[in-house]
């Protein structure tokens, strides 16, 4: 069964709905025929690279929200985080465009780690405060799930993977995705949002049901039938 998430490292539901998912998934009996596809999203593509912002900066000159409309904002997602389990930390993350940074997840899926990545990721914007758009900070990053320096460098500084991020972004556009998390299971249902470990569960249930068991039967009792051992009537 494959879910295909959509997501961007400056999301801060993204990082809760990545917790909720896991959560649900690690107490399914079968997680391990579970293949995750972390697909990138832009949510504001116009920033610049070169440059960063902090959050309260960022909500105030990018959305026009009053200073304490934007602290109360944070504050509301601070505590959604610490349900899930992260101790976001605003004040240090920086605010920048994330393109370089979906660069090195598209380097870590071809490596196999693009789920730990994308928790490294998260980690390193939300929490420890460093430049996601920073190719130093990056390579570290790459480093610390031992993919080699030289090869990261080469494909941040390149532009070998824009196709992928461009290709993932388009189909979110075909497929009317405008927000993030948005996670698609099996290529039939989807749940949008940093919904509730529950409700993933139940999401995920539904689909492998189907899954391994893809017809509805609408037959009745007594329809004579052969199998294996032999007929009955």
């Amino acid at each position: 069964m494959k879910i295909e998430i959509w997501s961007d490292v400056m999301c801060p539901f993204c990082y809760i709905g990545k917790h909720n998912f896991e959560q649900a998934l690690e107490k399914l009996p079968f997680k391990n025929e579970v293949e995750v596809e972390w697909k990138s999203f832009q949510l504001d593509p116009s920033l610049d690279v070169a440059q960063t912002q902090n959050t309260i900066e960022y909500f105030k000159e990018k959305k026009g929200f009053p200073e304490a409309q934007a602290s109360q904002m944070i504050n509301q997602v601070a505590q959604a985080g610490k349900a899930a389990g992260i101790d976001f930390n605003f004040e240090k993350a920086l605010i920048t465009n994330t393109f370089t940074a979906h660069k090195l997840l598209h380097l870590a899926k071809k490596h196999g780690k693009a789920n730990e990545m994308e928790e490294a990721l998260f980690k390193a914007h939300f929490i420890d405060g460093k430049n996601v758009g920073s190719i130093e900070e990056l390579i570290a990053l790459a480093k610390s799930l031992h993919i080699d320096k030289e090869e990261a460098r080469e494909a941040l500084t390149s532009d070998q993977l824009d196709y992928e991020i461009s290709q993932d972004i388009q189909e979110a556009k075909n497929n009317g995705i405008s927000s993030v998390p948005f996670f698609v299971l099996n290529g039939k249902y989807a749940v949008s949002g940093a919904q509730p470990a529950e409700v993933f569960a139940d999401a995920l249930q539904q689909t492998y049901k189907e899954t391994v068991s893809p017809f509805k039967d609408l037959s009745k009792e007594g329809g004579a039938s052969c199998d294996a051992d032999g007929c009955s009537v």
